[in-house]
């Protein structure tokens, strides 16, 4: 009994992802007139006509170019910074690692709503203000809190003596850390760049907030604008038809790295 329980509540909880899903795709491939007279039913034919005016017509396509430039920018630089940083952490305590550590950790208890009023006035006064390299830069040092915490627990899972064996190989501590430790927590870096990229592929606050120029706006702003322009015109199979375009990097990405997702967590799980 317990077993069908269980199984009877996942299922409803996998039926709760993928019921939204299925309707948003189906509902893509609808007219607007469709979408509302028959909200449940299959597409009577297939409006791809919906994908292209998302791209075109309401900007779907340089807003993903924008989110996509932004995403790997941001990937560039965080994940280098952010496992050095939690290597030092991990491996070679100094005097007042600890309180350092504990500041990073601290900065995940606040929500970027709290910092977006100084950090516009900052970027503002840098001429960084309405630029991808200062939503970059901005990107970076919100998500580096989360990058350290988590790849400083595999640094320190992995054992002293595989440092202390590269060195008296000649390695220093540079070759030690890019050649042997790094290799190692592989998959803490799969795990933590996935977690990243998706958050800052659907990051809206701060994009809304820094970026003016309808040009350089990211995919939740221009998603945003077409959901409120509804209110004006009628086309919403391009609407749904851009939730997909939004979806679907993120759901491949998951796709192919589900198994190593796994593995890690599993991983987590068993050590804890």
């Amino acid at each position: 009994m317990k077993r069908f329980l269980t199984a009877l509540g996942l299922t409803l909880f996998g039926l709760t992802i993928v019921v939204p899903l299925v309707w948003v795709l189906i509902s893509s491939l609808k007219s607007g007139a469709e979408i509302f007279s028959t909200p449940w039913s299959l597409p009577s034919g297939f409006a791809i006509q919906n994908y292209e005016n998302a791209w075109k017509k309401e900007g779907i396509g340089p807003s993903f170019l924008n989110t996509l430039f932004v995403t790997l920018a941001t990937m560039a630089i965080l994940i280098p910074v952010g496992s050095m940083a939690a290597y030092i952490f991990a491996k070679y305590p100094f005097r007042g690692s600890k309180i350092l550590f504990g500041a990073f950790l601290g900065g995940m208890m606040f929500p970027n709503f709290l910092i977006v009023i100084p950090l516009y006035f900052l970027l503002k006064s840098l001429s960084l203000y309405d630029t991808h390299t200062g939503l970059i830069i901005a990107y970076v040092a919100y998500s580096l809190s989360f990058t350290i915490f988590v790849l400083t627990g595999f640094f320190q899972a992995l054992p002293n003596e595989l440092a202390e064996a590269s060195e008296l190989d000649g390695c220093g501590h540079f070759g030690t850390f890019w050649r042997v430790m790094l290799p190692l927590a592989r998959p803490g870096l799969i795990v933590v760049g996935i977690f990243n990229a998706i958050g800052l592929w659907n990051e809206y606050p701060l994009a809304k907030v820094l970026l003016n120029s309808s040009e350089k706006r990211t995919l939740p702003l221009t998603i945003v604008d077409m959901a409120t322009n509804q209110q004006y015109s009628s086309d919403w199979g391009a609407l749904f038809a851009g939730l997909v375009i939004v979806m679907l990097p993120v759901m491949i990405v998951y796709w192919f790295f589900r198994d190593r997702i796994h593995e890690t967590m599993l991983a987590g799980a068993v050590k804890g």
